[in-house]
Order: structure tokens, then sequence, then C-alpha cells
């Protein structure tokens, strides 16, 4: 035992109080709960032969890539990956700035990019990296531009064709150029795959897991107008405020076999249990496995991968709402057989109880006159996918009380 003389024992005291007081103040513990959240993602794979990087190429040159976030931070860290590249790649230099349209970027917001310190790093062909975090002020539903100068690139490059954004190449190093004057355009990303925000408790993530339709074919380049952009753009008051949307669609995806980009099944761990703080799962994809099988039991495959991936999200106590197929009849997908398919697995939806809740898109989509094709107002002309009234319409009929707290 420690004996204190009692004016000692008084002024101990005091401290303590002091202290103890300090660090129980409201404030403080606020400022403590705080949790790293996916900002803005996308699903990457492996870029097809038309996909890839505009003249002059990736190898030592500077590709700046526009995305939309959608929660507030002071704090970011970048993603980037080569999991489907087949050679070493090099990021020489990378910077974060805000967006002001056109490939410019406001200079005074412009951060460098680091890795362990490093301005420089150089990822293996299948694996990914996480850059150090760094300072940014970055405010709810804004643009974002990431600038990277690359080193030495390999052949097979890591992307998401769908961005509906424009990126800008550059030949040299113009990582820190305040505009892109004169740089090669493209409607793709490479490389880049995240940003994640450091953001207040309660915070968490929306993953929107689909197909072209989430991937937003019909919807306008550089709009932000796809499905998932207009749910983001509701989440705006209170605690919705912390809610970030992320779009994990692949344009031509399937769930089980077949079509473009990995198979929804073999992509879920890393597009919707790896980025940090994902509370809710919309899974929203199937209608490429239906419209190209000649199979009579799609539905019954389609639903066993759903309850397998319905199993994997709650092992990560993660919400999952199941949203019914749209229509498709007079597409290339139209078949007595694949419209029969349609409604078996939107039956199970509905009825099967095994999701957290449903969102009835083919009802919001699909024209009351002719149930089987979709609201002549919302086709694009291709009778499977929907333009921006029709994307709105979707994230309308979304109950934002499906992501309380």
């Amino acid at each position: 035992m420690v004996y204190a003389p009692p004016i000692m024992s008084k002024i101990w005291f005091a401290v303590v109080t002091t202290v103890l007081l300090a660090c129980c103040r409201p404030e403080t513990a606020r400022s403590e709960q705080q949790q790293w959240l996916a900002a803005w993602a996308c699903a990457p794979q492996l870029t097809e032969q038309r996909n890839l990087p505009p003249q002059p190429g990736l190898s030592s040159n500077t590709l700046r890539q526009i995305v939309r976030t959608t929660v507030a931070g002071k704090s970011l860290r970048a993603r980037f990956s080569n999991a489907f590249g087949d050679a070493p790649l090099t990021i020489a230099s990378a910077h974060a700035a805000m967006s002001v349209g056109h490939g410019d970027i406001d200079v005074s917001t412009d951060k460098p990019i680091e890795f362990g310190h490093s301005p420089s790093i150089t990822i293996a062909p299948g694996t990914d990296v996480v850059s150090d975090p760094f300072d940014f002020d970055l405010p709810q539903r804004t643009l974002v531009a990431v600038t990277i100068h690359f080193g030495a690139v390999g052949a097979a490059v890591t992307g998401h064709p769908g961005s509906r954004m424009t990126s800008y190449l550059t030949a040299g190093d113009a990582v820190i150029a305040p505009n892109a004057q004169g740089a090669a355009t493209t409607q793709h990303w490479y490389i880049l795959t995240g940003l994640d925000a450091m953001a207040p408790e309660p915070a968490g993530a929306i993953v929107a897991f689909g197909d072209s339709i989430t991937d937003g074919r019909g919807s306008t380049t550089d709009g932000n107008d796809r499905w998932p952009d207009e749910l983001a753009n509701r989440l705006t008051n209170g605690a919705a405020a912390r809610i970030s949307v992320i779009n994990a669609g692949i344009g031509g995806n399937a769930v089980v076999t077949g079509g473009l980009g990995p198979t929804a099944l073999s992509r879920f761990d890393r597009d919707v249990l790896a980025p940090p703080g994902v509370r809710w799962l919309i899974l929203f994809e199937g209608v490429n496995d239906i419209g190209s099988s000649a199979s009579t039991n799609v539905s019954a495959k389609l639903i066993s991968a759903y309850q397998t991936m319905l199993a994997k999200a709650r092992s990560h106590k993660i919400r999952v709402y199941g949203a019914t197929i749209t229509p498709f009849g007079a597409s290339f997908y139209d078949s007595p057989r694949h419209e029969q398919a349609r409604q078996s697995v939107n039956y199970w939806i509905r009825n099967s109880g095994a999701f957290d809740a449903v969102i009835d898109f083919d009802s919001v989509a699909r024209d009351p006159n002719s149930p089987s094709k979709l609201e002549p107002a919302y086709d694009t002309g291709d009778h499977l996918h929907m333009n921006p009234a029709g994307y709105r319409a979707l994230a309308d009929s979304i109950d934002l009380h499906l992501f309380a707290p």
C-alpha cells in the first residue's frame, strides 16, 4: 500500500478525477467511435480485349479516374487491385483530389497517396493493396479524382469496364496536373477498386449486388443515375447520411455459370464480405442465368446459389434483401421457358421467407398491361435494360426503414 500525505491525496484525487471526467465526456467518446467504411467501390474483373486502355496505354503513363463517393469523412484510404493481372504492376505515384469536371481537379485539395510511407508500390499478380490513410475533407456525395502514374503494367489488366464515368489517360507523369488537357478518354476504370472513409459510428454500407441492370446499362455517362446512385441520393438526413451505397454490379454477370466476369458465387467474398462496414446486401441478380440457359432447372440452381450467399452474408451479420428479377419480354432473352423460370424464382424470393425483406423491383418495372414486359416509359429499347427514369423508380420503391441502425 502506498501512503500519500493528506494534502497530496487531495491533489492526486483532483488530478485523477479530472482525467476520468475528460475521458468520459460525450464529445471525447464520440470522437473515438470511428470506423472504416467503404465510401466507393467497384467489382473488378479481367478486362476484356475490347475494353483495354486506349493508347498510350497504362505503362509509364498517367490515368485519372473519377468516382462518386456517398458518405462524408475526414480521412481516406484507397484500394488497388492486380487480382487478374499476369505480371507485377507498379504504381510509381498516386494522388487524390476533388474533381471539378472534365478531368480537372481542385489543386488545393490534392493529397499524395502512400504505401507504407512510400509513394510507390509494386503489386504482385493475384493480389490487392490498401494505401496508408491520408487526411482528406470528403463531403457527402461528391466526385473524387484518383490519379495514378504507373510504372510497368502487364498485358492482363484488372478493371471494371462498366464505369459509366470518363477516365483520362495522359502520356508520361501528369499525376499532379491540374487538368487533363490532351488526354485520351475512356469509359472504364482500371486498377482502382475502392475508397474507404473513416466515418463516425453508427455507420454502414449497402452493397447492391447484381448484373448490368445494377451496373447501370442505359444510364447517363458521367450522370451517376444508376439505381444505386439514386438510392444514395435519398440517404441524406440524420443517421441515413452515414450510410454508403456500393455498386457491385458487373455487366453480363451470371450467378452460377457463364456470363462476364467472375460469377456472383465466386466473387461474393471479395465484393460483398471484404469491403469495410457492410451491413446490408440487396441481392438482385439472375436474369443472365435464366436468359442464357437451355436447362429446365435453372431456377433451382439460382435458388440454391441464393441460399449459399444468404448463409455467407448472415455469418457476417449482414442483412439480406432479395430483389425480384425484372421483366424481359420481347428482349433477346424472351421465351416461354425463360419467363416461367423468372416467375418461379420471383415466387420463391417473395414467399420463401429466406430474406430479411423483399424489394419487389418486378412490380415496379413491369408494364401493368403486359406484365412480362418492361413499362415502356422505362425501356431503353432492348426490353431488358432501363433508362434513368426506370432506375429512379427502382430506387424510389425501396423502403428506407430497411436501413435503420
